[in-house]
């Protein structure tokens, strides 16, 4: 078989989202879920994570669909709200919490709900203030839940937004998104939904009723290095995934020889290069520059050309002991126990640790270890 897999420590999960409470201890902690658990596996995070969080977040009914199959009982937020009426009988009947955030999904929640006197749902009610993305004006918010609250059919409301630079500190924006949406909160006397990732770390005026985690779940420090609690959410984070494959040949090349294509990469020394199975085809970012980082068996060495469909190369010049069979470690924990962070990754191919881990393609097998549920049903294999 191939040798590169995404090991997904589920351990390590429950870790993170037990962090997120206890930087938010005052608020409940839906776990976000969406994009396949931003590239984890939906379905085995979710049951690692069902003992814990009262509610898990979704981009859109079909994902939430694939959690429903999977014994997930608890409430279903979808993220953007539902995008036909013709979704919404499901909505209604299969426990599912609705973002709302433009006028004609109110218009047709409540027609629909007419038809469902025996079951209520809880609508979050979505303000932009500030981002510009999704939301009702701030001014018309109060009408809209005005609306939601005259119907039987409605269980409960939360106010909800989305900050675009919580993750920045003594950010203007950050500080007029607070002041509007807590302006809001009080007199609209609502439970509030605010907090993203790294509001619920950094922003306690964001942290209120509930707290949305989504890519600290999985081991990525949201804030920017020059937050004063960066450091601290470094120490308290794992990784949760592990990419490895293994050397699957080795290149003894002498100066001034090419290695890859448009041989980018030309040797200034004798250099020996280790042929690595993990390409641009199994969702590694082609864009990574010369000088990306990687393990081999726990000590650092770097990518040397560019990355191609299914292989990448490394100079291992200084790793003598390196050689085919050899362990390397794209990023996560390698089992020596050093980390390579998936942020410095993405830092050296010029993105961010999202795009690099939702890009892991289906033809990487993930394999789960740890966790306190079954995972025979998932896609890979667990442990």
């Amino acid at each position: 078989m191939r040798p590169l897999t995404a090991h997904i420590d589920l351990d390590a999960l429950r870790h993170n989202y037990l962090q997120a409470r206890q930087y938010a201890f005052e608020a409940r902690a839906m776990a976000v879920l969406k994009a396949n658990a931003y590239g984890h596996g939906a379905t085995a995070c979710a049951r690692a994570l069902r003992d814990l969080a009262p509610a898990m977040a979704v981009a859109c009914l079909e994902e939430g669909r694939a959690l429903r199959a999977s014994g997930i009982e608890c409430p279903i937020v979808l993220l953007e709200g539902f995008f036909d009426a013709g979704e919404l009988d499901e909505v209604i009947t299969g426990g599912y919490w609705s973002v709302l955030h433009t006028h004609w999904q109110v218009d047709a929640l409540l027609e629909r709900l007419e038809c469902w006197p025996q079951h209520r749902i809880t609508a979050l009610v979505k303000c932009d203030s500030g981002m510009h993305r999704l939301g009702f004006a701030p001014e018309r918010v109060g009408e809209i839940c005005q609306r939601l609250r005259s119907h039987k059919g409605i269980e409960q409301i939360l106010l909800m937004t989305h900050f675009a630079t919580a993750d920045a500190p003594g950010s203007p924006l950050l500080t007029a998104q607070l002041e509007t949406i807590n302006t809001l909160r009080r007199r609209l006397d609502l439970p509030g939904c605010f907090a993203n990732s790294p509001a619920t770390l950094g922003v306690p005026a964001a942290r209120h009723d509930w707290v949305r985690p989504g890519v600290m779940l999985y081991g990525v420090n949201p804030l920017e290095s020059r937050h004063t609690l960066h450091d601290e959410v470094d120490q308290v984070l794992r990784p949760v995934m592990t990419l490895e494959s293994r050397i699957i040949a080795v290149r003894e090349l002498p100066t001034g020889e090419p290695i890859g294509y448009g041989a980018r990469h030309v040797t200034r020394r004798p250099t020996r290069v280790g042929v690595v199975a993990c390409g641009y085809g199994d969702g590694y970012d082609r864009h990574a520059r010369e000088g990306t980082p990687v393990l081999v068996e726990g000590q650092r060495a770097a990518i040397a050309g560019r990355v191609s469909m299914d292989m990448l190369t490394v100079d291992i010049t200084e790793l003598p002991e390196a050689d085919i069979g050899s362990r390397v470690t794209l990023w996560g924990r390698d089992t020596s126990g050093a980390i390579l962070s998936v942020s410095e990754v993405a830092s050296w191919c010029d993105t961010i640790a999202y795009t690099l881990l939702t890009g892991i393609l289906p033809r990487v097998p993930r394999c789960y270890h740890g966790g306190v549920s079954d995972h025979s049903s998932d896609t890979g294999t667990s442990s």
